[in-house]
C-alpha cells in the first residue's frame, strides 16, 4: 500500500532480508558497532537535565548486536556522548554494558574522554580527567578507547602538548588501547586536533604518538571521512597496530582493503546496519570480496544520507531506524535530539532503509512511519 512521503509516493517492501542472529565471532575483521542509547520517554527531563536512559531497552539493543557476532563500542559519539549524555551517565552506561558483555560473552570497548570538565582546564586537569575515566573503563573489564578531547583541544598550545598528554596516558593504561581521531565534522570543537589545522602535520603527530608506544596501542579509529588519508595512515602504522575505520562514507572499500592491507571497523552506521554488516563480513571471511561489496555497497547511500552535514546529528536518523525496526517503542532521544533532523530527512532515511530490507517487520516500520508523518502533519 502506497505511503505518501514528503519526497513522493513510495511502495514499501513486504519482506525483509533473512538476517537471523549468528553469534559466532567474525573471522577476517574485528568489527565494532558504536551503539546508541535509548531514552526514557516518560522521564520528566529537559534538554539541560541529566540524561534519562531506558536501561532495559539500551542493554537489549547491545544483546542484539552481540547476537550477530559484532563487538560493541560503548559510550561513544553514537551514544550521544557530549550531546546529551554526560560523564555520570556515560560511566553508568559503561559499567552496565560491560557487566552485560561479561554475562553473554560479548566483546566491548568503551570511550575514555574528559567530559566531566565543564569549563576551561589546564593540561594537568585534562590528564586527571582522562585518568579518572580510564580507571572506570579498566575496572569494568572493557577495552579502552582514548577519545579526542574538547578540553585538550582548548588547552593545548601545539603538538608537544598532545605528545606529552598521550604518552602519559599510554603509560597509565594497563592494556593496549584504541586511539580515536574524531574530525571537526563530527564535533566542531575538535578543529586543529593533534596541534594543527594542517591535516598532514596533524597526521605526523598522531603517528608519532603511536610510533613511540606501539605496545600500548591496539589500533586507531579514524573518523575524518577521508578514505585516501585513512589508507595512507594505515600503511604507515607499526606492525601489529590495527586501523579501525570510522569512515561512514567509504567503509566498504576500506574494510575490503587492497593488496597492501585493510581496515577493521568501528562505525556508527553499523548500529542500524548491524545484522547486514555482520552477514557481509562473514561472506568476506570466505574470501569473497565481490560478494562482500555487493552486500555493503548499496548501504552507502543510506549512510551518507544519515551522516550528511551537520554530521553530528546523524544520531537522530540512527534512533529513528531503531524505532522503525522495533528495537525500541518510541522515537524519543536524550536531550530531545529527535527534533534535530527535519521530516523530509527522516522520511528519506525510512525509504532508503526499507529498500535495503533492514526492517525485520516491514509492516511495523510502515505503520510507525505513517504515525510519525501524522504527528508532523505530513499525511496526504
Amino acid at each position: 500500500m502506497t505511503i505518501h512521503l514528503p519526497q513522493g509516493p513510495y511502495e514499501p517492501r513486504t519482506t525483509p532480508l533473512d538476517l537471523a542472529p549468528n553469534g559466532a565471532a567474525l573471522a577476517s575483521r574485528t568489527v565494532f558497532s558504536a551503539a546508541h542509547v535509548v531514552a526514557d520517554p516518560y522521564a520528566d527531563a529537559g534538554p539541560d537535565d541529566p540524561a534519562a536512559v531506558d536501561w532495559d531497552a539500551t542493554l537489549a539493543f547491545r544483546r542484539h548486536l552481540w547476537s550477530h557476532g559484532l563487538g560493541v563500542a560503548e559510550a561513544m559519539d553514537t551514544a550521544q556522548r557530549g550531546m546529551g549524555l554526560d560523564w555520570a551517565g556515560a560511566a553508568e552506561l559503561i559499567r552496565r554494558s560491560a557487566a552485560e558483555a561479561k554475562a553473554v560473552g560479548g566483546r566491548i570497548a568503551c570511550g575514555v574522554g574528559t567530559d566531566q570538565l565543564t569549563g576551561p582546564a589546564t593540561l594537568a586537569e585534562v590528564r586527571a580527567a582522562y585518568e579518572e575515566q580510564l580507571a572506570v573503563v579498566e575496572e569494568s573489564g572493557a577495552q579502552a578507547i582514548l577519545m579526542a578531547s574538547r578540553a585538550l583541544a582548548a588547552a593545548a598550545d601545539g603538538p608537544e602538548d598532545y605528545l606529552e598528554t598521550y604518552a602519559h596516558l599510554l603509560r597509565q593504561a594497563s592494556e593496549p588501547v584504541v586511539l580515536h581521531w574524531l574530525g571537526p565534522m563530527f564535533d566542531p570543537a575538535l578543529e586543529g586536533y593533534w596541534g594543527s589545522a594542517d591535516l598532514d602535520a596533524a597526521t605526523d603527530t598522531f603517528l608519532e604518538v603511536i610510533a613511540k608506544h606501539p605496545d600500548k596501542v591496539d589500533g586507531i579509529k579514524m573518523s575524518l571521512l577521508d578514505a585516501a588519508r585513512e589508507i595512507d595512515v594505515r600503511r604507515r602504522l607499526p606492525s601489529g597496530v590495527r586501523c579501525y575505520t570510522g569512515d561512514d562514507f567509504n567503509y566498504p572499500e576500506l574494510i575490503a582493503g587492497d593488496d597492501r592491507g585493510f581496515s577493521h571497523a568501528l562505525l556508527g552506521i553499523f548500529d542500524p546496519l548491524g545484522p547486514l554488516a555482520a552477514h557481509a563480513v562473514r561472506v568476506l571471511d570466505t574470501g569473497d570480496t565481490e560478494g562482500f561489496r555487493a552486500l555493503l555497497d548499496p548501504t552507502v547511500e543510506l549512510s551518507r544520507h544519515l551522516f550528511q552535514a551537520p554530521t553530528r546529528y546523524y544520531k537522530t536518523g540512527v534512533v529513528l531506524l531503531a524505532w522503525l525496526a522495533g528495537h525500541q517503542d518510541h522515537f524519543t532521544m536524550v536531550g530531545g535530539l529527535q527534533s534535530a533532523r527535519p521530516l523530509p530527512h527522516l522520511a528519506k532515511a525510512y525509504e532508503l532503509a526499507d529498500r535495503l530490507g533492514l526492517f525485520p517487520d516491514p509492516e511495523l516500520a510502515e505503520a510507525r512511519m505513517r504515525a510519525l508523518l501524522s504527528v508532523h502533519g505530513g499525511t496526504r
